[in-house]
């Protein structure tokens, strides 16, 4: 028995030791996954271990790791002074603050992150009222990623929150930032004025660039004019005044525009070197730019189209598109067809389409009949239903073929059929399993084959 004892004591000694050999850094980076409240704990493991959470770069506090606000409070002020103050952070997250008095603790973290020249910084915070974003961490000249979003609080929780609010007249000077993520904040300005406001102009940087659930106040205009933007996504930015977008990126590559209300929009985009577009909404896109010159996949879907002189506009601004898919709800008039369907994406080899808006085609068959096809490079064309109230027979009349694909004869359609639509999207919707992927790849597969 005391053997047995003693080689088990033995083995999670060597353990230990194992463990206590690695290099500073490496325990660092294995602390940084457990929050720091766990990482402190590890202290009482030897000698070795005592202290060695004082000069972690990553910082990770949790709400969810104490019931009560002064134990809370209490904890990030020990660790905050109990940190060398000649280690600098690579990172800090704050998870899940919410309640009274949480947007003061999470700024006093916020405000030592930045004299300690912080590169990362995620906050998912509830403030209990409408509060400004620090300014001084919109100086920062070490910050590379920011983001502040609600992403992890449940829906209710988020319509009774306030929002962190970000003033057009605080300095935006981010000199090395690259990735910014906002979600539900306020974008505003004082002046309440007609003109298109660019907060981040001063971001020269600045790669990756996603707002998502933001409420603008003040100004009719947001501008995003950025040299190095590569992937910008606008995702339901429609609460307040905003609806001029003037977007001028010429090295974005992938643009994603997704809103349920999107009707009084305006969509000035310069992006020469666009290569994939993403539009999901009830209404029509209105969009003006000088061309996408080197489009490969556009992927549309339109739920109420109601403009069939603003549809075909849309699609022969994309007419150097390779892949396209689009949702049938453009097409309502051809013939007695009238079509209404929801879209997916499916991937074709390398090409991607999903189906387009055939709802208000087939009113304008008289429009088209006048104007040949705008589509000289496609390869792959997708179209499918969206809801299971379409009538859509997965025929397509002659007009609106000839419309889509005489200048691109050896272009792949792929039509998939409401029943088909409708069964693949409700099974994935019940079932969310790792099988039912599986199916549901099978499935489109099969599809594909077929066609």
């Amino acid at each position: 028995m005391d053997s047995s004892h003693g080689k088990k004591r033995m083995n999670v000694e060597d353990d230990n030791d194992r463990l206590s050999s690695l290099q500073d850094e490496l325990i660092h980076k294995i602390l940084s996954f457990i929050g720091i409240k766990h990482a402190i704990q590890t202290s009482v493991l030897s000698s070795r271990w005592r202290f060695i959470w004082t000069s972690m770069p990553y910082l990770n506090f949790s709400w969810d790791d104490f019931y009560r606000l002064p134990k809370f409070s209490e904890f990030v002020t020990h660790v905050l002074s109990g940190r060398d103050t000649q280690t600098e952070l690579s990172s800090v997250k704050l998870s899940n603050f919410h309640g009274k008095d949480s947007d003061v603790i999470a700024e006093q973290i916020m405000k030592y992150a930045f004299s300690h020249n912080i590169q990362q910084l995620d906050v998912a915070c509830l403030p209990q009222n409408d509060v400004e974003f620090p300014p001084f961490l919109l100086s920062s000249r070490s910050l590379k990623h920011l983001s502040v979003t609600k992403e992890n609080f449940v829906s209710y929780q988020r319509r009774r929150s306030c929002s962190y609010v970000f003033n057009a007249t605080s300095t935006w000077e981010l000199p090395v930032l690259t990735t910014l993520y906002l979600d539900g904040v306020t974008l505003c300005c004082d002046d309440n004025t007609d003109k298109c406001i660019d907060f981040f102009s001063k971001c020269a940087n600045l790669k990756n660039l996603t707002l998502k659930s933001c409420y603008t106040k003040g100004f009719k205009g947001l501008s995003i004019c950025l040299p190095l933007l590569c992937n910008l996504t606008l995702e339901d930015v429609c609460g307040g005044s905003v609806n001029v977008f003037n977007i001028v990126a010429p090295q974005l590559k992938n643009l994603n525009i997704r809103g349920v209300f999107t009707q009084d929009h305006q969509y000035l985009i310069s992006a020469p070197n666009l290569a994939f577009l993403l539009y999901e909404g009830l209404e029509n896109l209105s969009l003006s730019t000088p061309g996408f010159l080197s489009l490969e996949k556009a992927d549309i879907c339109v739920s109420y189209p109601h403009d069939a002189h603003q549809v075909l506009r849309l699609l022969q601004l994309l007419h150097n598109v390779k892949s396209l898919t689009l949702n049938l709800e453009i097409v309502e008039v051809i013939g007695s067809v009238y079509v209404m369907h929801l879209t997916m994406i499916f991937s074709l080899r390398n090409i991607l389409i999903t189906a387009l808006l055939f709802h208000l085609l087939s009113s304008s068959v008289e429009l088209m009949s006048y104007q040949p096809s705008p589509f000289f490079n496609l390869k792959s064309l997708k179209i499918h239903a969206v809801t299971e109230f379409s009538h859509y027979s997965g025929k397509m009349s002659a007009e609106v073929k000839s419309y889509l694909l005489d200048s691109s004869t050896g272009a792949n359609l792929i039509m998939v059929p409401r029943e088909v639509s409708y069964f693949i999207m409700n099974y994935i919707i019940n079932f969310h399993t790792v099988h039912t992927s599986y199916l549901f790849l099978d499935v489109m597969k099969t599809i594909m084959a077929s066609n």
